[in-house]
């Protein structure tokens, strides 16, 4: 008989997720606020989406080398980190220039992200547990993209788009 799922690990690991599309579709919906705040036109502004896309791009496989003998416990708050800091410069920042290389690093941190949670899920049961594990742990994507992408920008829409990177990296 199987032992019981990590469901609290799995369920962290599910966080991972929600926190990595999250913060890489949060300034889709903000684009006019995002502009205005940084004096740049909304097209400009889009471009948060493309720097966080281009870091997890070039950083995934890189940072996993690196990485690959670090414990993945290690890793991942590492990318969690990473994600705190990131959002954080984004929320503070006024420059559009820090602005785009804190998204870059950001989606660096997702390329991170990316390349250890299946893996890690996978790891952390038996092998009969691994599909149920892995549906745990990847359900934070979903939920991101259905229901956290609308909170996100209605909360960017009512508090400033500023107060929603620094909800996120809370």
């Amino acid at each position: 008989t199987d032992a019981r799922l990590p469901i609290t690990g799995l369920l962290a690991l599910a966080m991972t997720g929600f926190i990595c599309i999250m913060t890489e579709t949060l300034p889709a919906g903000l684009l006019p606020q995002i502009g205005a705040g940084l004096h740049i036109s909304p097209a400009l502004a889009g471009q948060m989406v493309t720097a966080y896309a281009i870091g997890s791009l070039s950083a995934a496989i890189p940072l996993t080398l690196v990485t690959q003998r670090w414990r993945r416990r290690k890793v991942l708050l590492l990318a969690i980190i990473g994600f705190v800091v990131f959002n954080s410069i984004t929320a503070f920042s006024t420059h559009y220039g820090a602005t785009l290389v804190a998204r870059y690093g950001a989606g660096a941190a997702a390329g991170l992200a990316w390349a250890l949670l299946a893996g890690y899920a996978r790891r952390m049961v038996t092998r009969a547990q691994q599909g149920r594990a892995l549906a745990i742990a990847m359900v934070g994507t979903p939920i991101a993209l259905s229901l956290g992408v609308p909170a996100g920008t209605w909360l960017g829409a009512a508090v400033g788009w500023r107060l929603a990177f620094w909800i996120m990296s809370g």
